[in-house]
C-alpha cells in the first residue's frame, strides 16, 4: 500500500475506542447482503455457540435436571440442540436491542470508505505492473478528500457516542457536528468519467450520507 494511503484506514481497534462496542457483534442488515460478510457472520455465530453449549448444557443438568429428575440421556440430547438455537436467537434479539440505529448506518458509511481506499490500492498495483495508467493530480485529490471524510467519520462517530451516552446533550454542539462537506465539493478532477472521477464521486456520497445522519443526530 501506498504511504500516502497508510493511516486512511478506521482500525477495528479505533472503531472499538470510538463507538464502544467490538463491530463484530453489530449487526447489521447490510451484511446479510453481501454472500462472503453472510458467510462469515454465520461461521462466528456457530462458533460462538458450540463454545457456549458445554457451559450453559453442564450447568443446567447439574444444578436443575439432575437434582430434579435425576438423569436422563435424552434431556441431555435435547438440551444439546436447544441451547445452541437458543444462544444464537438470543445474541441476535440482544444486538437488536442494544445496537443504536444511527451507529449501523454510519459503519455502513465505514465500509463504503474501506471499499474506496481497496480500490485505490488495487489501482496502484495494476499502474506499478504497467497495466493501468493515472492521473497523479486526480489521485492526489481522491486522497484529499478521503481525509476529509475520514474526519468526518471519526466526528460523526463520536457524536453518536456521545449522544448515546448523554442522552441531555444538546445535539446541535457545532464542535461536533461541523463537516467537511464544503470543501469535498470544491474538490475537482481533471475527468469526472475517469476511474479517480468515479472513486471522487463514490466518496462525495459517503459525506452525504455521513451529514445526513449527523443532521439525524442532531433531532436525537
Amino acid at each position: 500500500m501506498q504511504p500516502d494511503l497508510v493511516g486512511l484506514e478506521i482500525s477495528k481497534g479505533e472503531l472499538k475506542r470510538l463507538t464502544g462496542f467490538d463491530t463484530e457483534d453489530v449487526f447489521r442488515p447490510s451484511i446479510m447482503a453481501d454472500k462472503q460478510k453472510r458467510i462469515g457472520f454465520f461461521i462466528n455465530e456457530a462458533l460462538v455457540a458450540l463454545a457456549l453449549t458445554p457451559i450453559i448444557v453442564g450447568f443446567i443438568y447439574a444444578f436443575i435436571i439432575l437434582p430434579t429428575l435425576g438423569s436422563s440421556n435424552l434431556l441431555g440430547v435435547i438440551l444439546l440442540i436447544i441451547v445452541p438455537i437458543a444462544v444464537i436467537l438470543g445474541r441476535s434479539l440482544w444486538r437488536k436491542l442494544t445496537c443504536p440505529h444511527a451507529l449501523t448506518i454510519l459503519l455502513d458509511e465505514v465500509d463504503k470508505y474501506h471499499a474506496v481506499i481497496q480500490a485505490i490500492d488495487i489501482n496502484d498495483q495494476l499502474a506499478t505492473s504497467g497495466n493501468s495508467q493515472s492521473n497523479i493530480k486526480d489521485r492526489e485529490q481522491i486522497i484529499s478528500a478521503l481525509q476529509l471524510i475520514r474526519e468526518d467519520l471519526v466526528r460523526a462517530l463520536k457524536s453518536e457516542r456521545i449522544l448515546r451516552d448523554n442522552k441531555k446533550l444538546l445535539a446541535n454542539n457545532q464542535e461536533l457536528l461541523v463537516n467537511n462537506l464544503a470543501n469535498l465539493q470544491n474538490l475537482q478532477v481533471s475527468n469526472q468519467a475517469s476511474e479517480y472521477g468515479q472513486l471522487l464521486n463514490q466518496s462525495l456520497q459517503i459525506a452525504l450520507d455521513v451529514q445526513a445522519e449527523l443532521r439525524n443526530l442532531r433531532k436525537v
